[in-house]
């Protein structure tokens, strides 16, 4: 379903003061199934082309289903598992409580522990 105009104006207003990151995935499918699952909402849907997620105040972008490899820029880099060396940061208000919610649902590749900077975190592993 594309999106309506409304979706777009809203979008265009979110882009101009979030900050947000572009990723490239080769389907939306399972990139919909694993944020959803995490608690993040689907806010922009243009099915095979782009897709916005959004959890608070943290927005990404999913360019769709090829375009990675047609992009001049990633050219220059040789096959490696997508995503590889990347590091993504999303405060979460309540960090324990939302640990327990989604710990069952992705692969915890850190446990949830207290950091030198005295702030608790965990990483997880997307799957696309």
């Amino acid at each position: 379903m594309k999106p309506t105009p409304a979706q777009i104006r809203n979008l265009q207003k979110i882009m101009k003061t979030a900050t947000s990151i572009e990723l490239h995935v080769t389907a939306f499918d399972p990139v919909k199934r694993f944020y959803s699952s995490i608690g993040f909402d689907i806010i922009y849907d243009n099915p095979g082309n782009y897709l916005v997620v959004k959890k608070g105040n943290a927005i990404l972008n999913f360019w769709g289903e090829g375009r990675y490899d047609s992009q001049k820029y990633f050219r220059k880099f040789p096959k490696m598992k997508k995503g590889y060396d990347v590091e993504i940061i999303i405060p979460i208000k309540n960090v324990k409580k939302y640990y327990k919610t989604i710990k069952n649902k992705v692969k915890i590749v850190e446990e949830l522990k207290e950091r030198r900077w005295r702030a608790y975190d965990f990483r997880i592993e997307d799957p696309n």
